[in-house]
């Protein structure tokens, strides 16, 4: 039988066994390459994985010259259509639609996106993951072009498509107290309005508690106030006690970036991990994307706490940060945890970048190796949701899998997968990502979304969202003065 007469988009009856020329599992030291190995799934669990199995199957699949690897863990997953790119080239926020200038506040911000619109770019975003072999998830998306916070709506339509698509995913709309504000000319403040903020996590724990566990496990909840300039001392003390109530996970963006610091001395003295361990609120439930401002003092207080950092690099290094350093983090004790927070959302790229971020940082090619950055994506991001069944191919866990291609064209020759893909991979070698013993993605498809079609659809959404950014940007220039083109552009049409 081929992986092409499986169903896709279920969950084959029986057990299924894949046998491939290399299976990375995991026994009692930990993760180990099987090579020429098969992988028994039943349901939604691995029931064996090593040599061939002697039970019965169902069916038995050949792969070929694959690695048969956990399924990467996205923790900062991007869930929109990418406002960031429109910065990698005009990375000045307040001119570039990215910090609310005061005449947008004046005037009343709004919604930029209808609500299917707000539904549609999740379930594209959710079918690219599966693309990149991602098959657990915690969506991200920008709050800039939202009227505040997301909304329950767009989150309930969020947990259907994961359901519909086939992707576990930690859910919770974003909420926050307040944002910076552009005053004049490179002048940012901040404003808060915590009554507001205190009634989108109240919106958000409603969310949790009706959704967490939905499909028998495959949505689960998530706290998720949006960055900690943007949060209140007592908005952050009733989410945790929120989150600790209902036994999930929270998230927070911090020790990110210059205006985030300004902000934070300015409003508390102190950088935003100190505050928080100030508060008590450190804890091993919070994940802290980006860590690429944290001081030494900082990463101390993550250890301590046993605070899990999600690691970025991609589009942490287009913006000119970096993580200081990925093998001081890991030496320190610290849970290193992956995100992309960037399209496309590739998650072999994105490893490639930690390898290339991490020794860069320490001037040494002996600062990390492709294991260690490999565990992250999985085994760290495991750690970080505190689940013993994810990010690895053991008996008894969730039947999460990415199958890499490892005779693709654009592939050097392998000596070893794991060293192979992380210096030349990428999402293009990702032949099929099974969820939960679901076949969720296959050879660039997923079932019932027409990815192809979906894709012009982001187009256009995304173009007219560009057309509204002089709403919001200082001065309200043109769209043509905030994004000039690369080049000199001359449009040749008849």
């Amino acid at each position: 039988m081929t992986l092409s007469q499986l169903p896709l988009g279920a969950r084959p009856e029986g057990r299924t066994a894949l046998r491939a020329a290399y299976v990375l599992g995991h026994g009692e030291n930990g993760p180990r390459l099987l090579k020429n190995a098969e992988v028994v799934i039943e349901g939604g669990k691995v029931l064996h994985i090593g040599r061939r199995f002697e039970g019965e199957v169902a069916r038995r699949i050949d792969l070929g010259n694959v690695l048969i690897s956990p399924g990467f863990i996205d923790l900062d997953a991007l869930s929109d259509l990418d406002t960031t790119v429109l910065a990698i080239d005009h990375p000045v926020g307040w001119k570039a639609g990215r910090v609310w200038p005061q005449s947008y506040i004046d005037r009343g911000p709004y919604e930029m996106y209808s609500p299917e619109e707000l539904a549609f770019q999740k379930k594209f975003a959710f079918a690219q993951l599966l693309l990149s072999g991602i098959t657990t998830a915690a969506p991200i998306a920008s709050l800039f072009y939202r009227e505040w916070g997301e909304t329950t709506a767009e989150f309930e339509a969020a947990a259907e498509a994961a359901l519909d698509l086939g992707l576990r995913v930690y859910l919770g709309p974003a909420y926050r107290a307040g944002g910076m504000v552009c005053t004049e000319p490179g002048v940012l403040k901040p404003v808060i309005n915590e009554a507001r903020g205190l009634e989108g996590l109240a919106e958000a724990e409603a969310f949790v508690k009706k959704w967490d566990g939905a499909g028998d496990g495959l949505i689960r909840g998530l706290f998720a106030p949006d960055r900690v300039e943007t949060c209140s001392e007592e908005l952050l003390k009733r989410t945790f006690k929120a989150a600790e109530a209902l036994d999930v996970p929270v998230r927070l963006h911090m020790a990110q970036g210059l205006m985030e610091r300004e902000a934070m001395a300015l409003q508390h003295g102190k950088t935003a991990p100190a505050w928080l361990a100030s508060l008590g609120l450190l804890s091993p439930r919070l994940m802290a994307p980006h860590a690429t401002w944290a001081t030494e003092e900082d990463l101390a207080l993550y250890a301590q706490h046993g605070v899990s950092v999600i690691h970025c690099p991609l589009v942490s290094s287009r913006f000119g940060g970096k993580l200081n350093s990925f093998g001081k983090l890991r030496k320190m004790g610290v849970n290193i945890a992956m995100g992309t927070d960037t399209a496309p959302a590739d998650m072999v790229m994105n490893l490639q970048a930690a390898m290339m971020m991490a020794r860069m940082a320490e001037g040494r090619a002996d600062a990390v190796f492709s294991p260690e950055i490999w565990d992250a994506a999985t085994l760290g991001g495991a750690r970080a949701l505190q689940r013993k069944d994810l990010g690895r191919l053991e008996p008894g866990a969730c039947a999460d899998i990415a199958v890499l291609d490892l005779s693709d064209i654009y592939m050097a020759p392998t000596i070893d997968p794991i060293t192979t893909l992380i210096a030349g991979g990428s999402a293009r070698v990702v032949k099929a990502t099974f969820v939960d013993g679901r076949l969720s993605m296959r050879d660039g498809e997923v079932a019932g979304f027409d990815l192809k079609a979906a894709r012009i659809q982001a187009q256009k959404q995304f173009d007219g969202l560009v057309e509204r950014y002089p709403d919001r940007t200082w001065g309200h220039p043109p769209v043509a003065e905030i994004f000039p083109p690369s080049y000199p552009l001359e449009v040749c049409d008849d």
